[in-house]
């Protein structure tokens, strides 16, 4: 998080009290021009400026969160769309700055990069069907985040997500707490969604739970998602909870098919979410792609599981007591996973 540094030119060097009171607060006195202010913004990158990419840009302006570059291969489209958010941002109150480009290097200085670009689905296409062509894209930009904003964080959306996921900390060599998926905070979100739709209550009520991978395989655990403190399957009958279950899991296919496209504005909101809790050390427990060393009995895998999200990216795994039947589903969910991190090492990419 940035410093706040206020310039006071009525505090001299002996108003210790006083001094000591701001900084008490967080803040940095500077003995100079008298009441101004300077933030230094955090700064997030997002790669790609297609529909999640440009969502995603406008959320963090609209909110802002930080200062946000776009990148995009088509420079045009990314500069349009930056020019269009910040044109925006007087009516929102925002002071933010959105620059488009098509330069790796103005990522340089990102607390955070967000990695969307990459081939999107079609009708009939399963995530895992998108594993070359994307696995190339995404080694090549996995590249230039290491080389233009080696301390960042990086947040990845591109599918097949684990795989993904994979591939960047792969590329990059950053350490495990600092490559993060998104998939699950979005999974649970759908979940709790069809909860609420069949319930008839608010979403505020419903605390969702889907773990493992954001594909077939992925993993909503019954037994820790509650409404108002009651497990759903105290509410929801078994053949109605088995059929919410389907529809979280052909929940990108169901849109596609209604569309013709991915779904954004759902991806773009979890990803915003998950940005809020690593800039403000929120320690968030959300579910997010992360690298296991141990965690859960799985050893060397990216997969979805419960974590508190920090100023570091992930602060902790949280550790829940699953039964036999759900650390079943959570290990066949692994090994697929790992099948596609197996045939990634086994690509020659460009």
């Amino acid at each position: 998080m940035g410093q706040l540094f206020v310039c006071w030119t009525g505090l001299g060097h002996g108003d210790c009290s006083a001094m000591q009171q701001l900084a008490a607060q967080g803040l940095r006195i500077l003995e100079s021009n008298p009441f101004t202010v300077d933030w230094m913004r955090r700064k997030v990158s997002v790669i790609g400026a297609g529909k999640v990419g440009s969502t995603i840009a406008h959320l963090l302006a609209l909110k802002g969160m930080a200062n946000v570059v776009l990148v995009n291969r088509t420079v045009g489209i990314a500069q349009g769309i930056a020019l269009d958010i910040a044109e925006a941002l007087p009516v929102e109150m925002s002071d933010v700055e959105v620059v488009g480009t098509g330069d790796y290097a103005a990522i340089a200085g990102s607390d955070i990069v967000v990695v969307t670009a990459g081939a999107q689905r079609k009708e009939g296409m399963s995530r895992d069907d998108l594993l070359k062509v994307n696995a190339d894209i995404i080694s090549s930009i996995a590249a230039e985040i290491k080389k233009h904003a080696p301390e960042s964080k990086v947040i990845v959306i591109t599918n097949p997500l684990d795989a993904m996921v994979y591939l960047v900390k792969k590329v990059t060599g950053f350490d495990r707490d600092r490559v993060i998926g998104m998939a699950g905070i979005l999974d649970s979100s759908r979940f709790s969604s069809f909860i609420a739709e069949e319930v008839g209550v608010s979403v505020k009520d419903i605390h969702p739970l889907v773990l493992g991978s954001h594909g077939d395989t992925m993993v909503p655990l019954t037994r820790f998602t509650t409404i108002s403190g009651k497990p759903v399957s105290d509410i929801v009958d078994k053949a109605k909870l088995d059929k919410i279950i389907e529809r979280t899991r052909n929940g990108g296919a169901e849109i596609i098919k209604l569309e013709g496209s991915s779904a954004f504005y759902a991806p773009a909101s979890s990803v915003v979410r998950m940005i809020d809790s690593i800039l403000n050390d929120r320690k968030d427990v959300v579910p997010c792609s992360v690298y296991v060393d141990g965690e859960y009995g799985l050893e060397g895998v990216f997969i979805g599981l419960p974590v508190a999200l920090g100023s570091k990216g992930v602060d902790r795994i949280v550790d829940l007591k699953l039964d036999e039947s759900e650390m079943k589903m959570l290990s066949d969910s692994a090994a697929k996973i790992k099948s596609l991190m197996q045939q990634v090492d086994a690509m020659q990419l460009k």
